[in-house]
């Protein structure tokens, strides 16, 4: 399989308002949420006029899917209004839904604009190794299912900010930064663009929560699930091009930890944010 993003986010029609998906195996315990996340952004898509672009949706992750099958979604039409259009989309493997997302769309308009947001002062990606560089050099060391998993890591570009630190487990506080893009050149389609964004939102996000309490995501006394994820699209951006992402944590409890992000191009314009609440707990 060509692991690259255009690829991921080519569904087949099966039938008006039902779409199969592939699946890339990431080496997690389950299925990668943002893998769903893009997916369902794409179908929800092939519903809507060419003129109405997507500005938010909310899902919920019910079950976890099996990255070793296709996953197959199921787009409901809920409303065409004159400037808005309302999408659900089902998500299923072996006849059960295992996510759901409410997705709304917009006809583009003039209007007041304004942003109001510290931007992150990050040294330029260039400075910043790849992430994957750290499983490179420790390819001997990941497990087979791991090694075999790495192609389907490079699609994306992921440069972390105090990189030493990301694979440490070490209290401080939780937030982090990163640069990310496309590996590969993607074409000017927003829907493309959005999905491909959605699916890279996933990325370090949750875990980000761990670092308040000096825990690692690979502690085999954690149990991390996705439970949420919302996403509001303020401006275009191109995938392939620099964006910075940063993520903090302002609680966890209860069994659930939530985690906030904002997503810059590289001038600094607010191009896009995230919210998620996850299943967060130890087993002692």
């Amino acid at each position: 399989m060509l692991a690259n993003l255009e690829n991921l986010f080519e569904l087949d029609e099966i039938e008006i308002g039902l779409y199969r998906g592939k699946s890339w195996d990431l080496g997690y315990r389950a299925l990668y949420g943002g893998q769903v996340l893009g997916q369902s952004v794409m179908a929800a898509y092939k519903s809507v006029p060419d003129n109405r672009k997507i500005h938010s949706f909310h899902s919920y992750f019910l079950l976890p899917g099996d990255a070793s099958l296709p996953v197959v979604y199921e787009v409901e039409n809920v409303r065409d209004g004159r400037s808005f259009s309302a999408r659900r989309v089902k998500a299923i493997q072996k006849g059960r839904t295992i996510f759901y997302m409410t997705a709304s769309f917009q006809l583009p308009e003039e209007g007041l604009t304004h942003q109001f947001v510290d931007v992150p002062d990050m040294p330029p990606p260039d400075s910043i190794d790849k992430d994957i560089r750290f499983y490179d050099t420790h390819f001997e060391q990941l497990s087979s299912r791991m090694q075999a998993a790495l192609p389907f890591h490079r699609p994306i570009d992921i440069r972390s900010v105090n990189h030493s630190h990301a694979f440490n487990a070490e209290k401080r506080e939780p937030k982090r930064q990163l640069w990310l893009k496309g590996t590969d050149s993607l074409p000017q389609d927003t829907a493309l663009n959005q999905a491909s964004l959605s699916y890279a939102s996933d990325y370090h996000f949750l875990s980000t929560a761990l670092q308040a309490h000096g825990l690692s995501a690979q502690d085999k006394s954690l149990r991390l699930a996705t439970i949420d994820h919302a996403m509001w699209f303020h401006a275009e951006f191109k995938f392939d091009d620099w964006l910075m992402y940063e993520m903090e944590s302002p609680f966890s409890g209860n069994g659930r930890a939530l985690v906030q992000g904002k997503i810059f191009n590289k001038h600094g314009k607010l191009v896009a944010s995230s919210v998620q609440e996850g299943l967060l707990r130890q087993i002692k």
